[in-house]
């Protein structure tokens, strides 16, 4: 076993995929937004990415926008059959970059026809729908509101065939639960990492019903983590301190899926070498306590 391979696989709707895999919205231009300043060397991440065995990659059509799905086609396709592409849907680019809501019916559909078309699939393995209720609050993150008709929209698609499975992302517990109950949730994708630990009881709760947990920015996002525990670890095992934190998240929990971004070939690389670190249970303790000390 080498490689990514050591970071094991997890279920995702029908389909097995290794825990470490490739999160595409780096490769849009700055803020997520317009193209990225070297195409070719977009297309290459994508193309290190899976030649080195990564079989999951998470996208948007609105990041650009199109600019990562019509980049992701002409790295990829046609696509290896064990690649598994999930895509996420519930908001639109303004003009000035913005990101704004666009949770009706018809909004859901066009986005997922956007997406297919620039992605070239003829159904989509994963659609995650993207709630926006914290955006009236001036947050991008999780706020509570119902999303029975955005949910109830994206199932009327997969009953059309154009989706396999659904997924959410930037949701609270009591929205998983809603969705839920109206049809089967194959992921949730929110902000989680060493120092941000808000969902570690939702984690839980989806780690025993065999559901995957996404954590997007698990580096930091646009602030990197920055922990003197967490670099004194790293300096011990002789990684860096970004190995480090995603060597955590595969330890914290089996149904953990990593979607890291990067728009560098190099740091792809030492992404991907992650999978292959050995955390010690004494240091796996201290790590554990970086988000209580930040807190204090």
């Amino acid at each position: 076993m080498t490689g990514i391979d050591k970071a094991g696989t997890f279920t995702l709707g029908d389909r097995t995929v290794k825990r470490l895999g490739y999160g595409a919205m780096q490769l849009a231009g700055p803020g997520v937004f317009g193209p990225p300043k070297d195409r070719k060397a977009a297309i290459a991440v994508l193309r290190e990415a899976v030649a080195n065995g990564v079989n999951h990659i998470d996208t948007s059509d609105f990041y650009g926008p199109h600019v990562t799905n019509q980049i992701i086609r002409e790295a990829l396709h046609p696509y290896p059959d064990d690649l598994v592409i999930v895509t996420k849907i519930g908001a639109l680019r303004g003009a000035d970059g913005s990101w704004n809501p666009a949770l009706s019916p018809q909004q859901l559909t066009q986005a997922v026809h956007d997406n297919l078309r620039n992605l070239g699939r003829d159904v989509l393995d994963v659609v995650n729908f993207r709630s926006m209720h914290g955006v009236g609050n001036g947050s991008h993150g999780p706020a509570e509101g119902s999303i029975a008709e955005s949910v109830e929209a994206i199932v009327e698609l997969q009953r059309q065939g154009l989706v396999r499975h659904i997924g959410l992302s930037s949701v609270t517990p009591a929205q998983v639960a809603e969705a839920r109950r109206i049809c089967e949730i194959v992921c949730v994708q929110n902000h989680y990492n060493l120092a941000h630990r808000g969902d570690d009881a939702l984690l839980d709760a989806l780690a025993r019903d065999g559901i995957a947990y996404v954590p997007y920015f698990p580096l930091g996002g646009f602030t990197p983590l920055q922990s003197s525990t967490l670099s004194a670890v790293a300096g011990r095992l002789g990684a860096t301190a970004m190995q480090v934190a995603l060597a955590w998240l595969l330890r914290r929990a089996p149904n953990v899926l990593l979607i890291p971004g990067t728009s560098s070939v190099a740091h792809l690389r030492e992404n991907l070498a992650a999978a292959a670190l050995d955390i010690p249970a004494d240091a796996m303790r201290e790590l554990d306590g970086v988000a209580a000390a930040q807190a204090a």
